[in-house]
């Protein structure tokens, strides 16, 4: 089973739903047989890069502090009861983050993909770690084991610029009008945050969905013993 996820980075539901997903599958019971892959889908490219405080981006959409704290705070509480640690969804900082998932493209390439997307997570929900400038995110890729000459070329290059915009686009097409958005088996799609009864409950159906008991063909038949017992009857 294969379930991709397209999230940002700064998307304070992503960071939980991640959270969410990785705890959902060490729990299901063909776990094992589970590939996550992370997608792109940037939330918010407009963003300065100097960047703007969740409170400001909230003031900015019309949202008034106690409407803020109403919808994020939950999502704190929710990501730290799956075992984030610490997790920040209004006390933070964002900005554009197109070189973010570039970043992003070139740790997959490099065999890094799951330190990254986790890590990038951890890192910005965690410790308000901005990563959207090309030193910001040369920083953090030697952090992760990449070779940091190597990322400040794809980043200065952009070389990853179409992949990532191809990403986002193949989820629009798919019907993704934000973040989150799984597909699960490219056929399943989850919109939005979900928890992990949720998910594993999705997981199941898929599964039996795909992997259907086999139906025996009946080629002769006798006298049993029922559940009701009638058949045993004397």
């Amino acid at each position: 089973m294969q379930i991709e996820m397209w999230s940002d980075i700064i998307c304070p539901i992503c960071g939980m739903t991640q959270q969410h997903l990785h705890n959902a599958v060490a729990e299901f019971e063909h776990g094992d047989e589970v590939e996550i892959i992370h997608r792109s889908f940037q939330v918010h490219p407009g963003l300065p890069i100097e960047g703007i405080t969740q409170t400001q981006l909230s003031h900015n959409a019309g949202m008034t502090v106690g409407q803020m704290n109403n919808i994020l705070r939950p999502v704190e509480i929710k990501a730290d009861q799956e075992g984030f640690g610490g997790y920040h969804a209004i006390d933070r900082t964002l900005g554009p983050t197109d070189l973010t998932h570039e970043l992003l493209a070139y740790a997959t390439a490099q065999g890094k993909h799951h330190e990254a997307w986790s890590g990038m997570f951890k890192a910005h929900f965690g410790s308000n770690r901005q990563l959207w400038t090309v030193d910001q995110l040369v920083e953090f890729s030697g952090e992760i084991g990449l070779n940091e000459a190597g990322a400040r070329d794809v980043l200065t290059s952009r070389r990853y610029k179409a992949q990532v915009e191809a990403e986002q686009e193949r989820a629009q097409r798919m019907g993704a009008h934000g973040t989150p958005f799984l597909v699960i088996d490219g056929k399943y799609s989850i919109g939005g945050g979900a928890d992990k009864a949720t998910l594993t409950r999705a997981m199941g159906r898929a599964w039996d969905a795909d992997h259907p008991a086999p139906v025996l063909s009946m080629l002769a038949e006798g006298d049993q013993c029922r559940p009701d017992g009638n058949a045993c009857a004397v």
